[in-house]
């Protein structure tokens, strides 16, 4: 372990790139949808914002974080973290609660659950397999009965923008410091004129967060123009247009006597290296 060698020094910071799933919110029938026995679904439950829920309140974001990840994870709740533009108080990262999922799924019709396969890449994000694996676990002891693809992630990636999955794995880096980037890449309307929902996997539309999307991207007052993209993802995450589950933490070693400031957009660069 680096963290025990006394000669090297650790260097750590949260990333701004959320890891979450695209749930296919948009077809009536999904390609990897079933019911328990394995047989294709005419309907398919994704659609409705409650199951998208259940499968939300089924995952243990702290376990995953913890575990899973080894710590260098944080817990999320919505597109940006704390300390980025658009950041919304008012969205916290939701509560492992079973027996919420498990009452939603019934809510929905589906009290005995259903079959679903989740995909993923295996080398693109940090243990993106085991996150993968992980919450599918959790996700059958609620009653859904879950599969696991992963693929490597050139792969992955030209299937998924085909919309070949019904659940998908994918990171988000905030370059742009805001929440609108990640509003109109990930849950805005499919619009190629206007290049919107250029990485919806999921197809997730809502003509209300679309509004307030643009409304707020041509508004140029910061303080108005951030309670207007706060309320948008506020409006997307109560759809659980995605699923959010955790934020990495970059982690850098260095030799001792030398310093290194951690960066939230994973860059490295070597003028930042500082004598002590």
């Amino acid at each position: 372990m680096l963290r025990t060698n006394g000669a090297i020094t650790i260097f750590s910071a949260p990333s701004n790139r959320m890891i979450f799933f695209h749930l296919d919110s948009n077809r009536d029938k999904s390609p990897f949808v079933t019911d328990k026995a394995g047989v294709p679904l005419e309907q398919n439950p994704l659609k409705d914002a409650r199951v998208r829920r259940a499968i939300s309140k089924a995952i243990n974001r702290p376990a995953i974080a913890e575990r899973v990840m080894e710590g260098l994870a944080l817990p999320a709740g919505q597109f940006v973290p704390d300390g980025f533009f658009g950041f919304s108080p008012a969205l916290k990262p939701e509560s492992f609660d079973p027996d919420g999922a498990r009452k939603l799924l019934a809510e929905a019709g589906y009290p005995d659950g259903f079959g679903l396969t989740l995909h993923g890449p295996n080398n693109r994000y940090v243990n993106d397999e085991q996150v993968v694996q992980a919450v599918a676990q959790m996700l059958n002891r609620v009653g859904i009965v879950t599969k696991v693809e992963v693929l490597p992630f050139s792969v992955y990636v030209t299937r998924a923008r085909k919309y070949d999955f019904s659940a998908a794995l994918l990171g988000w880096g905030v370059s742009t410091g805001e929440v609108s980037y990640p509003l109109r890449s990930l849950v805005a309307t499919v619009n190629a004129e206007k290049g919107l929902g250029t990485w919806n996997w999921s197809r997730y539309s809502n003509p209300k967060m679309d509004a307030l999307l643009e409304q707020g991207l041509a508004i140029v007052d910061n303080a108005k123009r951030e309670k207007i993209l706060q309320s948008a993802a506020e409006l997307a995450m109560r759809d659980q247009a995605v699923v959010p589950l955790h934020y990495q933490v970059n982690t850098w070693a260095a030799r001792k006597g030398y310093s290194y400031t951690p960066r939230t957009d994973e860059r490295t660069y070597a003028h930042e290296v500082k004598p002590q």
